[in-house]
């Protein structure tokens, strides 16, 4: 598979998969292991984390599922996120729903992912969601004694436009690696307002969430849904794919930017069509066919 290099020394495989829906499979860890391992023999080896998926369970799961083959870890890359607080009885010191990017915050939940996951270090650490409390001077001192202890490589956000990244950035001893944001053809919103053209200005290859619009595009019955679809099934027919799911992911990967899409199924047969989708080129004609039936209009 394809790999995307983030820095000098890490790299991600040009797909990624995501366990926010780990809890949700019902997997014993035996099972678990088992997807791990499909996900490594296909050329996924960057799997994506937050504290909160699963009510706070997912990362554990996945921890105690590694543990049985703890020698996977070194051939793997894996991302995690921090930042967001949500009541739960997982945690039962946090009150209301809010964000905390606050160094202690960060680094407390750091200490916790790494003993959820059972590693030593998370290769890249993101904060969550644009907190409008965030104090740079204190992420940046949190990022930077993680980095120093050896319990983090590298740092990225997620759901970050221009502004907040660059407010991020102007605190910092590094560069942010990535910024994982919500990119499909059916949600446009990061390609119109400028985020993906600053992940090319910033040469950061961006993570995409919910490639498949969280299967809107399948199965809503609006207009934008219906055009949308009819588009997908004649590039479908056109280049050979099996489902409009794989023109979906094709979509993305054309793009020049490097997107790298998070698969986020534990399903090894979805797993494998959306691995198959590498394969797959659009034409200039093709990729603004869906661009335009998703907007409802030509280019201006």
């Amino acid at each position: 598979m394809q790999r995307i290099p983030m820095t000098n020394d890490l790299s991600y495989s040009r797909l990624i998969h995501g366990l926010w829906r780990l809890s949700d499979w019902n997997q014993s860890n035996q099972e678990t292991l088992s997807l791990i391992e499909h996900n490594m023999e296909q050329g996924i080896t960057t799997f994506d984390h937050a504290d909160i998926y699963g009510n706070y369970t997912c990362e554990a799961l996945f921890g105690e599922a590694l543990s049985l083959k703890p020698s996977l870890r070194e051939n793997m890359e894996i991302v995690t996120k921090c930042g967001i607080v949500l009541p739960s009885e997982n945690r039962p010191e946090n009150k209301t729903h809010h964000y905390n990017t606050s160094k202690a915050h960060i680094i407390s939940s750091v200490e916790r992912s790494l003993q959820n996951l059972q590693t030593d270090y998370i290769d890249t650490l993101l904060i969550h969601r644009p907190d409008p409390f965030m104090n740079g001077e204190e992420v940046a001192e949190a990022f930077t004694q993680l980095k120093n202890e050896g319990k983090v490589r590298y740092f990225g956000v997620s759901n970050f436009k221009d502004h907040q990244w660059n407010m991020l950035q102007s605190f910092l001893p590094f560069d942010l690696i990535t910024n994982q944001i919500e990119l499909s053809a059916y949600q446009l919103e990061n390609f119109e307002d400028g985020t993906l053209n600053l992940c090319q200005e910033k040469r950061v290859a961006p993570m995409a969430w919910s490639p498949l619009a969280g299967g809107d595009v399948f199965k809503a019955e609006n207009e934008k849904a219906m055009r949308l679809r009819d588009t997908l099934s004649t590039v479908q027919q056109e280049i050979g794919a099996d489902d409009i799911d794989q023109v979906l992911y094709a979509w993305l990967l054309n793009h020049p930017a490097k997107i790298m899409p998070i698969v986020g199924s534990g399903k090894t047969d979805r797993i494998d069509r959306a691995v198959k989708s590498l394969e797959f080129e659009l034409n200039h004609d093709q990729w603004f066919d869906i661009l335009q039936s998703s907007m409802g209009h030509d280019v201006p």
